[in-house]
């Protein structure tokens, strides 16, 4: 039996993106990540032609949560589609956001050891007054070696266990930063279907940038109007526009004595919010021109940018990404640039032969374990009671009911003022019953702690910690399992549904 893939349902539709014009910078090629599949890319990228597929992340431990393998994937998909019915190259390239600061989200990894528990570690906190220094500047450090022990104790012998470790120990060094060991890990895992990562630090990216990150802080006053009109308008939509607008914050982040801090619109100029540090316009575009690695965009400027310097058709979108970006019309159309659609990234599950043991075993359907914890359970151990005691428990019910819907009417015609008595008689008759109930499902409960026991492993294999599991595991562990294949069937699963969404809706070029 081996791994099964299951795509969830996505709620948001989907649309088959336009051809555009524009053509890759070739000095962006030296921000490529080196990789297997960077020199092919580069070459496809020179052709006038081509274009581009894009999603983004910003850094986490071991390429973070199974999700930024499936959003580097679902870009690889819609490229392939996309270049067979347009018959000119598309390129999928992951936009590494290695300008976040939150080290929180980016210092842990969470997967599932070889005794079927939950496990999470992390590299130390950073002090509660620390700069909020940006990932790509931020090393991780010899606890980085813990972590990786840690890992390697819980990995079960298999015949990729030693592959996977030495593909994290390439890159996750105590010398690296955060940022740049994800990107290097993500793009050789990736590189097999043709996904390159593009180092947004880069020196090359931070010149090429800075004018339009300029650009936006001249246009801030009227932006930040244009994101509070939009605002107004998704919620009249009933849309949650998630990310706050309006407040006379910037679209643009300044490095500077607090670490990655936003500009904030202040006495006809800028300040930053944290550093309290005062700019004029022109202060700032000479810093930009001296200093562009200090400068990057917020969460809705990002893919702004990423539009001006890449010819990309679509952006890969997960759920909370897509809610907020239909903030971002305004920035494209004040910015005067091309604005690509945000798309559905692929969203699914990966099914074990273990669980798949579980549903066997119990006659359950895929579906019965994603129920709140506790509901499939109680619903087992019900189905094991005694035929005579359901029998007599469901008789005892409707005698109850029964009895005392003659007993209320009777006592009515005595005297009304008994009809209240008689029913709180009755629920308490019920409730003796229910209790009852309840006793013989926990005596059920104590004998069947194996059974039980198989279930709440399952479910953790699916819904750790009952969350998405795409949201909470690592890859990490998946590998060591399975094996660098398991990215080929991965990509093969994606590609096949989204030409199945995407069937009746394809354009010519």
């Amino acid at each position: 039996m081996t791994l099964r893939i299951v795509a969830t349902p996505i709620a948001s539709a989907i649309e088959f993106p336009a051809p555009r014009e524009g053509a890759f910078d070739p000095a962006l090629g030296d921000a490529i990540v080196p990789s297997p599949a960077r020199e092919p890319a580069l070459a496809r990228l020179r052709d006038p032609a081509a274009v581009a597929v894009t999603t983004g992340q910003q850094p986490g431990l071991f390429t973070g949560p199974l999700y930024t393998i499936y959003k580097a994937l679902s870009t690889a998909a819609l490229a392939r589609i996309l270049e067979r019915q347009w018959q000119r190259p598309v390129v999928p390239v992951f936009w590494v956001a290695g300008d976040d600061h939150d080290f929180a989200e980016a210092s842990h990894a969470t997967w599932i050891a070889s005794d079927g528990t939950l496990r999470t570690t992390s590299l130390p906190g950073r002090p509660p007054e620390a700069p909020l220094t940006p990932m790509y500047r931020q090393p991780l450090g010899e606890a980085i070696e813990e972590v990786l022990s840690t890992l390697a104790a819980d990995l079960p012998t298999s015949e990729f266990r030693d592959w996977t470790l030495d593909w994290l120990r390439r890159h996750y060094r105590p010398q690296a930063t955060v940022a740049h060991s994800f990107a290097a890990a993500l793009a050789e895992l990736v590189a097999p279907a043709g996904v390159v990562c593009l180092d947004s630090t880069h020196p090359v990216v931070k010149r090429s940038a800075a004018r339009h990150l300029v650009r936006a802080l001249g246009l801030a006053r009227e932006l930040d109007r244009d994101l509070q009109d939009r605002a107004d308008e998704l919620r009249t939509a009933g849309v949650d526009p998630v990310v706050p607008v309006g407040d006379g914050a910037t679209l643009v982040m300044l490095e500077g004595a607090q670490g990655r801090d936003r500009l904030v619109i202040s006495n006809g100029g800028f300040m930053t919010r944290r550093g309290r540090e005062q700019f004029d316009l022109d202060a700032l575009q000479r810093l930009a021109a001296a200093e562009p690695e200090r400068f990057s965009p917020n969460v809705l400027l990002r893919p702004v940018i990423e539009s001006a310097l890449l010819p990309t058709v679509a952006y890969m979108a997960g759920p909370s990404e897509l809610a907020y970006l239909a903030l971002t019309l305004p920035i494209y159309q004040r910015m005067r640039i091309p604005r690509q659609p945000a798309l559905p990234r692929w969203s699914g599950l990966l099914v074990e032969p273990k669980v798949e043991r579980v549903l066997q075993k119990f006659n359950l359907e895929f579906n019965d374990l994603l129920e709140p914890s506790g509901t499939l359970e109680a619903r087992l151990i019900r189905s094991q009671l005694p035929d005579e005691a359901v029998r007599a428990l469901a008789t005892l019910r409707a005698a109850i009911e029964a009895g005392y819907e003659a007993l209320e009417k009777s006592a009515a015609e005595i005297d009304p003022t008994l009809a209240r008595p008689v029913q709180g008689t009755k629920h308490q008759a019920l409730a003796g019953l229910q209790d009852m109930e309840k006793k013989l499902v926990q005596h059920l409960k104590r004998r069947q702690e194996i059974e039980l026991g198989q279930i709440a492993k399952a479910r953790t294999l699916v819904l750790p910690d009952n969350k998405p599991q795409e949201r909470v595991l690592t890859m990490a562990s998946f590998l060591a399992r399975y094996g660098p294949s398991l990215i080929s069937d991965l990509s093969e699963a994606i590609e096949a549904w989204y030409a199945t969404a995407l069937e009746g809706a394809l354009h010519p070029s």
